[in-house]
């Protein structure tokens, strides 16, 4: 019988995990199966250009597996059950269930609204294409001199307020932040950051903790009334609870606690990878919610899957966070390396050529997904007898 292997989520962690996997496990030995929501790879980062009204183009995720033997299920994960080995998913073929001998988590994570009233039934995000979408009618609805406020001073919110201010010039475009604008930043990239909002006319509300949201304002802890016809959420990501309801040890993010080698610490079946993994830096700390984080661990978990189950040797992938790349705009950028403390270096790259990089490394994670065995090994390796699942071998 082939050791059934079942992938969770098709993002920037779950594709590039099931292409790789293929790619180097022997078809005669596996069975490799990725569960999907939609069937388009989505790239999240861009879903704030998609939403300002830009042409973004999503590569169909039949043609992306096409010719690797990885089977493609569409629907959606309703349940994990890893003492039964088995997940539960509904889609337009009714409910089924699935059965594995390994799994990969990797089903990402949404918008948070931390309980903040109104804030789920008005306000829109950009977590997810179809969210994105709605965003988009609701953009392109707004007639000049409309009101749209981005909540949060995050990257995701820094990067919409500053997409939308530019694509739509005709609109009075603001920003609530709970902090200081960019406060994690060098100086000189703070600089940059506030002259790219005066210069495409961002308002900035800072130290403003948003407390409520209404069809045509947002309420501030105070009291204070800020307009908005539209309000976008960008304060927070939050992981889907069906990890925590299904008896794996999470985090109190809800996130799946793991090992060096992304492996569940209570289920030593089941690996995470991407935003629903708590996985541990090379700092100490952990990995934050990113693109590069789902790099990071979707390598190291499939690197050691392999490992596992042809009787090698884990290898260790590095997880280090070198930096926040954030677009502000069409043109411009800034490119901030921080150090091992996650605290920003004083060297910073900004302006054009920033926008430049931003843009093939958006290319780049694109192609990657494309082609994700580009340049590794072609021979495909066989099982060993009894795949290792104790839960206690090294990483080393």
């Amino acid at each position: 019988m082939k050791h059934r292997i079942v992938v969770l989520g098709a993002g920037y962690a779950g594709a590039f995990a099931a292409g790789n996997l293929a790619r180097r496990l022997s078809p005669a030995d596996t069975e490799i199966t990725v569960v999907n929501a939609v069937p388009v790879f989505v790239e999240r980062m861009r879903l704030h250009q998609l939403a300002s009204g830009r042409d973004v183009a999503f590569r169909e995720l039949a043609d992306l597996f096409a010719g690797t033997g990885v089977r493609l299920r569409l629907a959606r994960v309703t349940g994990v059950d890893p003492e039964r080995r088995t997940v539960a998913v509904t889609g337009e073929d009714g409910d089924g269930e699935l059965a594995y001998d390994t799994l990969l988590y990797a089903l990402g994570s949404s918008v948070a609204h931390h309980g903040v009233p109104g804030a789920a039934e008005y306000a829109f995000d950009v977590t997810g294409r179809s969210s994105a979408l709605r965003l988009r009618e609701r953009l392109a609805g707004l007639e000049q001199g409309g009101s749209v406020l981005v909540v949060g001073e995050g990257l995701t919110g820094i990067e919409t307020a500053t997409e939308f201010a530019e694509s739509r010039p005709d609109l009075s475009v603001a920003l609530a932040a709970v902090g200081e604008l960019g406060a994690w930043l060098s100086p000189r990239a703070r600089r940059h950051l506030r002259q790219a909002f005066d210069r495409l006319g961002i308002t900035v509300h800072e130290h403003t903790r948003i407390e409520a949201v209404e069809p045509t304002r947002a309420i501030a802890a105070g009291g204070t009334s800020l307009p908005a016809d539209l309000t976008v959420w960008s304060a927070g990501f939050a992981v889907h609870p069906i990890a925590a309801a299904s008896g794996l040890e999470v985090a109190e993010t809800g996130q799946i606690v793991v090992d060096r080698t992304m492996r569940s610490v209570s289920h030593p079946d089941v690996y995470a990878a991407g935003d629903c993994a708590y996985a541990i830096g090379d700092n100490g700390r952990p990995l934050p919610m990113s693109c590069a984080s789902a790099g990071f661990t979707n390598m190291q978990a499939t690197a050691a899957i392999i490992a596992r189950l042809t009787g090698g040797k884990v290898p260790t992938i590095g997880l280090k966070y070198h930096g926040n790349h954030i677009s502000l705009g069409r043109r411009d950028a800034i490119f901030q390396m921080v150090d091992e403390d996650v605290r920003s270096k004083s060297w910073y790259l900004g302006g054009p050529t920033a926008a430049s990089l931003k843009s093939g490394v958006l290319k780049g994670a694109g192609w990657g997904i494309a082609y994700p065995t580009f340049g590794m090994p072609k021979r495909r390796r066989r099982l060993v007898a009894a795949p290792d699942r104790s839960g206690v071998r090294s990483a080393a």
